[in-house]
């Protein structure tokens, strides 16, 4: 913590920088400027609404808003999001549609914790709705979490995926994005071995890092260059006073968004310029493409340190779920245990993230599944959004990941709508 500004000050220029939107908008939009058209006073007011919206975002939890959807029936249901457990670091939730018989696809979505809300799968979750009873790893964040509640790393992420699956049942389809892909991969295994009977049906894995050295990208190369020292130094800070979680350290969301920009900073550089000049022209919406996509890129969490810090030592740098020695506690997890859950995994052929390769090192792994039960598909034009998002997801993946759930469930049987279960919450330390 040494090399970088307070969580505070961090705070401070970021809330700075909505100010001088604001304040650029309010100035340029003063009436008297209207009376002698002005291109500089436009653009100004422009540039202060695109500022002060880009700034307020970063601290703002984005609703789910997926209010209804349109049934087979041809009418609209309302959608309640339910409770299902309730966590200190994260919930299981459930979109419940009403009106509707429960659907025989029931699908787990773990969501990344990786410096985004869990809606950043919102059209995942939307395009799965009309076929599947969902479900959804909703994780908080850290800074809103206090210190009583104690710490949470890779093997309590682990923990939390087990109990969640024991929760639905074993007629259950996992499917895991991201960043959990590894994570998700042992908690099966981990049932396997101690509950067999709580296993899901099927799993699949979406461009997640089970082998990170399998093929390199930006991530692997700075899990490799920087010791743990220099990111305990460099990465970790304390939530300031503003928040409950004051005094908990953590991977700040705001450096995590700093890393992604980066990442492709002329793009983001040229889209944030082109929607200036859109704004000054008039023809900016509240929900254009631009304000839709980045009103949910810039909303960023903060992860616990523990875990930031235990999944680049563990499944990047200790390659410990590649090289199958996972372990939880004192028990090594062994991911050949799985023997009965089909698993398929998918990659987008273009994704600078999680490049191909990464994601199906996982089959090879799987030594006690047979053949049959494994299945791998590449996404040739998709980036690491587009494998769950987007026009890739919709027209191609979805159906294959639906397939996939189909020729792995039970003959379908006609169920009758169930009643909310109620909420559960883990017993304080």
């Amino acid at each position: 913590m040494r090399y970088m500004m307070t969580y505070d000050l961090m705070e401070t220029l970021r809330n700075t920088n909505q100010w001088l939107g604001a304040s650029a908008l309010s100035m340029a939009s003063y009436p008297l400027f209207s009376m002698t058209p002005n291109p500089a006073m436009q653009w100004m007011a422009a540039w202060g609404e695109v500022t002060e919206r880009t700034f307020q975002r970063m601290v703002v939890k984005p609703d789910w808003g997926i209010d209804s959807i349109t049934g087979e029936d041809g009418r609209d249901h309302l959608i309640n999001i339910e409770t299902v457990i309730e966590r200190p670091f994260g919930d299981l939730i459930h979109f419940a549609v009403q009106g509707r018989e429960e659907m025989d696809r029931r699908v787990l979505l773990v969501a990344p914790m990786s410096g985004h809300y869990a809606t950043l799968l919102r059209s995942t979750v939307k395009s799965l709705l009309p076929d599947c009873e969902v479900y959804v790893t909703d994780w908080h964040n850290a800074r809103d979490i206090p210190v009583s509640e104690g710490k949470f790393d890779v093997e309590d992420y682990t923990l939390y995926l087990v109990d969640f699956m024991r929760e639905l049942g074993a007629d259950l389809h996992v499917v895991a994005v991201c960043q959990p892909a590894p994570l998700t991969l042992a908690a099966t295994a981990y049932l396997a071995e101690q509950d067999p009977n709580a296993q899901p049906r099927s799993l699949t894995l979406i461009g997640g890092p089970i082998d990170p050295d399998a093929a390199a990208t930006d991530v692997t190369d700075f899990g490799r260059r920087v010791t743990m020292g220099q990111l305990e130094e460099t990465m970790i800070q304390q939530v300031g006073f503003k928040y409950k979680g004051v005094g908990r350290k953590v991977y700040p969301g705001l450096l995590q968004l700093s890393s992604f920009m980066s990442m492709n900073a002329e793009r983001h550089a040229k889209a944030f310029t082109d929607q200036i000049t859109r704004t000054a022209r008039g023809e900016a919406t509240d929900r254009d493409p631009h304000n839709k996509f980045y009103d949910e890129y810039l909303a960023v969490m903060d992860m616990p340190a523990e875990f930031y810090l235990s999944t680049v030592e563990r499944i990047f740098k200790g390659l410990e779920i590649a090289q199958n020695k996972f372990t939880i506690g004192d028990h090594q997890v062994d991911i050949g245990a799985i023997t009965s859950v089909a698993v398929k995994t998918v990659e987008g052929g273009k994704d600078d993230i999680s490049a191909p390769g990464q994601c199906v090192a996982a089959l090879d792994l799987l030594t006690g599944l047979p053949d049959s039960k494994k299945a791998s598909y590449i996404e040739p034009d998709a980036g690491h959004y587009g494998i769950f998002a987007g026009r890739s997801w919709r027209n191609n993946i979805r159906p294959l990941v639906l397939d996939f759930i189909d020729a792995n469930s039970e003959a379908p049987a006609k169920r009758s709508r169930t009643a909310p279960k109620k909420k559960k919450s883990a017993p304080k330390a």
